[in-house]
């Protein structure tokens, strides 16, 4: 055989034969230090961020906290209840003047018995009167054995207006004499209308009733600013309320006591109704004091 035809054989042999296969060669990663040098995540981050970090990559949220329990309402009224819904105050206070029978000159031209007086006053819903509009609270103010004695009833559900109103009838005698400021135009046809409603009979319409408002006016008008109760107490008797609640925030000061609301202002209304029947009082001792001599 000749060189040629070796060579062709050998070509021939190296071409049937499959070449082996070489794998593409891998980066290399870096070499990592000896595990002891290794950083400690607990020795840098505290818990609380450790515990916030897996938070964030759990994809949750913190967990909520608890409301803060609401602080407890006020809801302390002085007295007694002596029906559902109905409460009773009565306090005592000695009183300077103590003589069995009262001269009404200059506003009656009547002589009353002490014994028979009653101071009377009405918190109420509004002032525009009206039978939308009703008492939640009637004081009133008398004469036992030389004290003045002051009573007070107050609702504090709309139902138990009709005993409030049966209660304050037990008070009143057919010797009666009521003492009021502005009662005959306001507060003595509220409660006639309020009887009237609660089919109950009034108590009032018979009784003898004086209202220093008018001889007030009759011997202050144009003298001082107005006559309302404040003035008088300030001029006549030398009274000033401090930290009183005016009477037209009583409405609001009830109707909130009743939607589960606190009962400071409620109370204050108790205050500025028993200063009311103190002053009505004071203002017919101080008019009867001021009468003019008959000597001169």
């Amino acid at each position: 055989m000749s060189a040629l035809a070796r060579r062709l054989g050998l070509l021939r042999s190296q071409a049937g034969t499959a070449l082996p296969s070489v794998a593409p060669a891998r980066p290399m990663a870096p070499a990592l230090p000896p595990r002891a040098q290794w950083p400690r995540a607990d020795a840098q981050r505290s818990p609380e961020v450790v515990a916030e970090q897996l938070r964030k990559l759990m994809k949750l949220r913190a967990p909520a906290m608890a409301p803060r329990p609401a602080a407890p309402v006020d809801r302390t009224l002085p007295g007694e209840e002596i029906a559902p819904g109905l409460r009773y105050l009565e306090q005592v206070a000695a009183w300077p003047h103590d003589d069995a029978e009262l001269a009404l000159r200059d506003i009656r031209h009547d002589t009353a018995r002490r014994g028979d007086l009653l101071a009377f006053d009405t918190e109420t819903t509004g002032l525009a009167g009206g039978t939308g509009t009703r008492a939640f609270m009637i004081g009133a103010a008398d004469f036992v054995d030389g004290r003045l004695r002051i009573r007070q009833l107050c609702i504090t559900t709309l139902g138990a207006e009709r005993e409030m109103l049966k209660m304050f009838s037990k008070w009143l005698k057919p010797e009666t004499v009521l003492v009021s400021y502005n009662g005959r135009s306001y507060d003595r046809p509220l409660l006639t209308t309020r009887y009237r409603l609660a089919r109950l009979r009034d108590p009032l319409i018979d009784l003898r009733h004086v209202d220093l408002l008018h001889p007030v006016r009759r011997r202050y008008r144009g003298v001082w600013a107005n006559c309302r109760l404040a003035t008088v107490e300030r001029e006549l008797l030398g009274v000033l309320r401090e930290d009183d609640l005016p009477g037209s925030e009583a409405p609001a000061a009830w109707l909130a006591y009743l939607r589960g609301g606190s009962a400071d202002k409620l109370r204050r209304v108790g205050l500025h109704n028993a200063q009311d029947l103190r002053s009505l009082f004071g203002v017919l001792e101080a008019m009867r004091d001021e009468r003019p001599d008959p000597r001169v």
